[in-house]
């Protein structure tokens, strides 16, 4: 008896694997849910670069940026020079149904779109933050952390939508106005630390794990040319959480491991609560973007401190 099955022209092979070490999940269960929620996936990958996390048996998960040579012609693609590696690289674009299903059968678990859409570089349409704890046990203590960055959004007339990260944190994502730039990592650095300073003593903007301690680490990096992990997209986690979106009032009454590939589709029904709990584009306050110009950008400053306290070590 056979696994294999075909779906909108794609032929999806064993599926009845198991998806991973510690999955509790076949790659039928992938395939499975990916399918049922891909009017909801679909849009929030559609048109943008994308990068997947796939795992093949025995071998460890790995993230795939270029699309493989084998790709089959309908898997849409954008050629990207990519400047940390000198190379160009292919990405695929995720715009229907086949393209999803192709990913799937590759194994492909994760979902990472970039912040911006294919041909528009310089116009990314949502400002994140990553609030990041420092272990899973501590998922209350990072809806608090969200709380602080959901003032300090409010405090500069903005608003955001919350989703689990489907690992252990929050993202919490602004949609723009297309007028949108590269003054985008200035807010998104201002937002973080305005949230910070809300309560130093909850959450954290240090950029090195070692100067966090047990805080919060509010995430301002995801900006430019950066990806976050699409709603809805599995994670290559034991039980394969799922990142979920979250209505503001209900953080207090969720915990990650809610949201699996076993139980995400059910609870969603015929909602897609993503697009229901996104505000509408927002257009970014100049004081905000100002203040972040006079914040250090935290790689650079992380770089620096780093080979400072290399230089202090060996004398």
């Amino acid at each position: 008896m056979t696994s294999d099955e075909v779906r909108d022209g794609v032929t999806l092979t064993n599926l009845d694997q198991p998806l991973f070490d510690d999955a509790g999940a076949t790659k039928r269960d992938l395939v499975d849910y990916l399918d049922a929620v891909r009017d909801r996936i679909i849009p929030v990958l559609r048109d943008r670069p994308l990068s997947v996390v796939r795992v093949r048996q025995g071998q460890a998960p790995f993230m795939q940026k270029n699309v493989p040579s084998y790709a089959p012609d309908f898997v849409r693609t954008v050629t990207v020079w990519a400047e940390s590696s000198q190379r160009r690289v292919s990405y695929a674009l995720c715009d229907d149904r086949r393209t999803l299903l192709w990913l799937a059968n590759q194994r492909a678990v994760e979902y990472h779109p970039a912040l911006v859409r294919a041909g528009e570089w310089d116009r990314p349409t949502h400002l994140v933050l990553d609030i990041d704890p420092p272990s899973a046990e501590a998922f209350p203590q990072a809806v608090a952390a969200a709380r602080l960055v959901g003032r300090a959004l409010a405090d500069a007339g903005l608003s955001g939508a919350v989703k689990t990260s489907g690992a252990k944190g929050l993202h919490v994502f602004v949609p723009l106005e297309a007028h949108a730039t590269v003054d985008v990592a200035a807010a998104t650095r201002a937002l973080g630390v305005r949230a910070e300073r809300l309560d130093p003593a909850l959450a954290t903007t240090a950029f090195i794990r070692e100067d966090r301690g047990d805080k919060v680490f509010i995430d301002s990096t995801r900006s430019g040319g950066a990806t976050v992990v699409a709603a809805y997209s599995p994670r290559v986690r034991p039980g394969v959480p799922v990142s979920f979106p979250v209505a503001w009032s209900d953080l207090d009454r969720i915990a990650p491991g809610d949201f699996t590939v076993h139980t995400a589709a059910g609870l969603l029904r015929d909602d897609d609560p993503w697009a229901a709990l996104m505000p509408e584009p927002q257009r970014l306050p100049r004081d905000l973007i100002e203040e972040g110009h006079t914040i250090p950008v935290a790689r650079v400053q992380a770089m620096h401190e780093g080979k400072r306290r290399a230089r202090a070590r060996r004398s």
